[in-house]
Parts: structure tokens; sequence; C-alpha cells
């Protein structure tokens, strides 16, 4: 009679990773790039459309898969990602936003927010061993810095086709995913200078410009970088600007600076970017959690703007929480047992929560709808932007971050 292996602490969260990948696999891909799944049926939405960030975002997630040890599909899937990307989205010089099955454009902007995805991407691939990922990353971070990094270093706004740029604002969103990139980057190569970067954009955004808005992090800005407080003031709802404070935001870049965390506190905020991140974390719960999920904006005196819950707000929740956990294990030394232990209680009943998104096929829907509107969940529009990134991001930093703790899991480092 065989015996199974022992089981450890890691073992859930590599599987609800590949959980949500075996959903997505060979569904959610076409002969060529990527197909949206509706959460209701499973079934590929027809829209001939592609989404540059959907593209970058399906072949990140199934590049994790691979770097999880998952099935050799996961490989394949992230190569023909890849190459769609080169060959679908690739113009003379950047990548359309949307582009048809066939890589006919139909938006041709080049997006900011698109090609930080695109950097992503290929450091995923890279960190996986996809061939022709590392020269696609390289010479995708000379464009970013030669067409979009202004005289701070940070990202600027979107440009046409031929670079004009479309208008005089800057995002912290865009800059968020550059670090998230970035720091992909460096866990791909090694090399300092991505971490350079991935530290100089969290600096700005969560250090710098948020000791105007006491410690929360704003949104908008204009051309200077100054608060520009009525950005799409009109326009609550709006996909990817909405005004206000996200507190999914925050989340996310407490998971960023946690990952920043691992490879030393300089040159960073003064207290550190555990401390910083622990900070973000914190207000994000107290601001935006209502026990189901966080509210999308809320204004200044931290009433709501806009109460809907979106999904990937919980994710981020999920893999901020994991990664400050084993931040705070590491410091356990200076007192932080308990700080970890409430990290670790939370991160379970967000986990809990994560049955209210995800629908029948096991697709997360975008979002549910606030109490007072219904409840109702409402499912990602096409060509959509791959709601299941958030997901597959959150377990697979759980994942390496109980890695790093757990003596049964190995002694891996987190990278």
């Amino acid at each position: 009679m065989s015996s199974s292996p022992p089981a450890n602490r890691a073992d859930p969260w590599r599987a609800r990773l590949l959980a949500t990948l075996r959903v997505q696999y060979p569904d959610t891909l076409a002969e060529r790039g990527f197909r949206l799944l509706d959460p209701r049926t499973g079934d590929p939405y027809t829209a001939d459309r592609r989404h540059l960030v959907a593209t970058c975002r399906a072949t990140a997630n199934f590049a994790l898969g691979a770097l999880a040890s998952g099935p050799d599909w996961c490989v394949s899937a992230a190569e023909h990602g890849l190459s769609f990307l080169q060959d679908g989205h690739r113009g003379e010089e950047g990548y359309h936003l949307v582009v048809t099955a066939d890589g006919d454009p139909v938006d041709r902007t080049r997006s900011a927010y698109g090609h930080a995805f695109v950097l992503l991407a290929c450091a995923r691939a890279t960190e996986a061993g996809i061939e022709g990922a590392r020269s696609t990353l390289e010479t995708t971070h000379r464009l970013i810095e030669d067409r979009f990094f202004d005289d701070r270093g940070m990202l600027g706004s979107d440009r046409d086709a031929v670079w004009n740029e479309l208008e005089p604002y800057r995002g912290q969103n865009a800059n968020m995913h550059a670090c998230e990139a970035y720091l992909a980057a460096y866990e791909a190569t090694g090399e300092e200078a991505y971490l350079d970067r991935a530290r100089h954009l969290a600096r700005t955004i969560t250090v710098d410009l948020a000791a105007a808005t006491d410690g929360r992090l704003w949104e908008h800005y204009t051309a200077d970088w100054e608060h520009d407080f009525t950005y799409n003031e009109s326009e609550p709802r709006h996909q990817f600007r909405p005004p206000g404070y996200q507190p999914g935001h925050h989340l996310e870049w407490a998971k960023l600076l946690a990952l920043l965390d691992r490879y030393g506190d300089a040159p960073g905020p003064a207290e550190g970017w555990y401390a910083r991140a622990l900070s973000l974390f914190d207000r994000a719960v107290a601001d935006g959690w209502t026990e189901n999920g966080f509210i999308y904006t809320h204004g200044h005196d931290g009433s709501p703007i806009v109460s809907d819950q979106y999904g990937w707000a919980l994710a981020e929740a999920i893999g901020a929480s994991g990664a400050l956990a084993e931040r705070a294990a590491a410091r356990d030394k200076n007192g932080t047992a308990d700080t970890a232990s409430r990290l670790r209680r939370l991160n379970r009943r967000f986990t809990v929560c994560t049955d209210l998104y995800r629908g029948p096929a096991g697709v997360w829907y975008e979002k549910r709808l606030a109490p007072e509107a219904g409840g109702d969940l409402v499912a990602p529009e096409p060509p959509g932007v791959e709601p299941d990134y958030h997901p597959v991001g959150a377990f697979y930093e759980c994942w390496r971050s109980v890695r790093a703790m757990s003596p049964e899991a190995g002694s891996d480092p987190p990278r």
C-alpha cells in the first residue's frame, strides 16, 4: 500500500493557483490569442477583439503556473500568449491596445498601463524559461524608458500611434503596475537596475506624493505631479480612472512593498518598506472592508463614492496579507508574532469570501453591486482585461510566502 507524501501548508495555495488556470485552459485559448470566459457558463465570449492587457495578464498567469511546477500546458499557454503579443499586438514600435484576432488594430493607443503589462508578461515568461522572452523583456524596458518615462523617472500618460501625448496626465495606477513589472523583471534576471526602478516608483507614489494626503494614495495627477482632486469627478464608475481613493490599490501597493522588503530597506521610506506596507494595508481594511469585500472608492472624508465590491480588490487583500504575514514572521525576533497571527487570520477571512465572487464555471465575476443596489454579480464585458489575473497572482504570492516560512516546504527563497 503506497502512502502519499506529507502535505505542507503551501500546498493549498498552489492548488488554488492551478485550479484557477485549469478553469481557463484550454477554453481561453483561441487560435490566436486568448478569449474571455463567461463566469456563468464557462463559454468563451464570441467577441473578435483582443485587449493588450488581457493578453499580457493571461500570459503572466500561465507563466506563474509554470513557476509553480504546474502541468506542461502552463508553458505552452504562456508561449501561445507571448507569440500573439508579438504577432498580434506589436506595431512598428510599441503595442496596439486593442486588435482583432487577426492582429488588425482597432485601437492604436500606446497605453502606459498596457505597456507596463507587456513588461510584466515578458518578465514572468523569462523566469519561466520561455525562449525569446528575455530579449523581448529588454526591448520593452528600453521602449518604456525612451517613450513613457518623464523627467521624474515616472510613467507619463498614454500616447497616440505616433507617440504624441494624449493628455497632460499622470496616474498612480500605471506606475503601480510598472513597479510590479520591474519587481518581476528583477526576480527573473537578478539585474539591480530593475529593482532600483521599482524602488523609485514605489517611493514616489507611496511616500513622497502620499505625504500630502495623510498617507493615503491619490490616483490622479497633473503633468507636473500635482494632485488633481477633480479629475473624472463626473465619472465615478470609470473603468480605469475613477475619482477618489481606492482601497484595492492600497492593498496592491501593500503587497508590492512587502516584496520590496524582501530585498532590503534602502532606498525606501524612513520607517522601512515593511512598516509602510503594513500601514497601507491597515488603512485599506479600515476604510474599505465590509465583511464580504472592499468598496471600490471613497472620498477624502472616508465616505463611499462607489460601494460596489470588485473581486480584484479582495484578491489583492489575500496576496497582501499573505506576503505581509511572511515579512512579519521574518521579524518575529522584533515582537511581530501578534501581527503575523493577525494577518494570517485576515488572510483566512478574505479567502473564505472568494466563493462570493466565483461564478458557476469557476471564473471570477468582475464585481458585486453595492447592497443598496441589490448586490447582484456582474460579469466582465468583452474584450475584457482578464479578471482571474488578480486571484492567480494572490495565490502565487501566498504560495511562495508560505514556502519561505515553512521548513516542510523547503527553504526556497521567495524569488
